[in-house]
């Protein structure tokens, strides 16, 4: 098969990879229908974090199951299915509480699984899922063609998106601020939408992202960052801040900009995975009453409840693809990315 490899900083390829095979009896073998580029990805990418020796890349996949090891029963071949980006046992007290991504014993695309064996990463044509009676979720067919992608945004970035949403409280009575206009903060514009949210501030620069978070539901605007972007806040809520502010960056910068954009007794729900060092003023927490919630999104708990409203059309997170292209194209994927030519690029294998 064919499988995407990252060997070193700004370098991508696409090479011959040996077939997956069912190797415990929890183990699914899934053929990939699509799958693309996180901005997570980006980080070793821009060497901005050490991206480690040669290894197969991605997370976010939907696909069709072909094998099942003799433990599985909630998926056959044939099924089409959602993989989260993070494999889960479903028991672990973790689990059992819903935050899947923090199960006992996670793992990951392009890493090992609990028994130490490889997995490949999410960006080929086929890969082995470990722990896939937890892990994987049906999706009941016929599928339609133009679902894919907002069904393959659930495997991460609209749930990560959900996830800032609901650890920052947004609800129809809260006014807030999304830092970040990637796939992640524009989704987190249409989780906030969808949670009710009246007033929605999406903070960007990028003429094509503001038409889209305006599409997914963003009321304003705003350019400006560091002190002005928070007076820019000020400006339209009429000389106050916002209830909440959902952090979609992950940088030191970012983080700031959250905290300046929220009330005393206003909430932060952070998904940005962290880079460059952002840290949390304590202090400053404190003596504003300000509390900071969120992380590694349970993408495998959120999918059941987001799956519904992407089959029916009620909300289509797929638009953040704007960039569609062959798996064998993966490295114009990530350069396009990088240099902010797309917002998120769908691969197709």
């Amino acid at each position: 098969m064919r499988g995407v490899i990252q060997y070193g900083v700004r370098d991508i390829r696409v090479e011959d990879r040996p077939d997956p095979r069912i190797l415990t009896p929890g183990d699914a073998v899934v053929r990939v229908v699509a799958a693309c580029v996180c901005g997570s990805d980006l980080w070793g990418y821009r060497g901005l974090r050490d991206p480690g020796p040669p290894h197969p890349i991605g997370h976010e996949l939907i696909g069709i199951v072909e094998q099942v090891g003799d433990a599985v029963t909630v998926v056959k071949p044939g099924d089409f299915v959602i993989s989260p980006f993070s494999f889960s046992d479903g028991s672990c007290q973790a689990c059992r509480h819903g935050m899947t991504s923090a199960c006992d014993h996670v793992a990951y695309f392009g890493s090992n699984d609990p028994d130490g064996l490889p997995v490949d990463g999410a960006q080929g044509e086929r890969t082995r899922i470990p722990m896939a009676e937890s892990t994987l979720v049906p999706v009941p067919g016929p599928i339609d063609d133009a679902l894919i992608p907002g069904l393959l945004t659930l495997s991460d970035v609209m749930s990560t998106g959900h996830h800032a949403a609901v650890s920052g409280g947004v609800g129809p009575d809260t006014t807030v601020v999304v830092v970040g206009d990637g796939a992640v903060g524009l989704c987190a514009v249409l989780a906030a939408a969808r949670l009710g949210a009246p007033r929605i501030i999406a903070m960007s620069r990028h003429a094509d992202r503001q038409q889209l978070a305006l599409a997914f539901g963003a009321t304003d605007i705003v350019e400006e960052r560091g002190d002005e972007g928070v007076a820019a806040v000020k400006a339209l809520l009429g000389g106050e801040l916002a209830d909440v502010a959902l952090e979609a960056v992950g940088t030191a910068e970012s983080m700031r900009q959250a905290l300046g954009s929220v009330r005393g007794g206003g909430r932060i729900g952070y998904v940005g995975v962290p880079a460059g060092g952002p840290k949390l003023p304590v202090g400053y927490l404190f003596d504003r009453n300000i509390t900071v919630g969120g992380g590694m999104a349970p993408a495998r708990t959120y999918i059941p409840e987001l799956l519904p409203d992407v089959l029916a059309g009620r909300i289509d997170p797929g638009r953040v693809f704007d960039l569609q292209i062959p798996l064998e194209e993966a490295a114009e994927g990530y350069a396009a990315m990088d240099e902010r030519r797309a917002i998120k690029a769908l691969l197709w294998p």
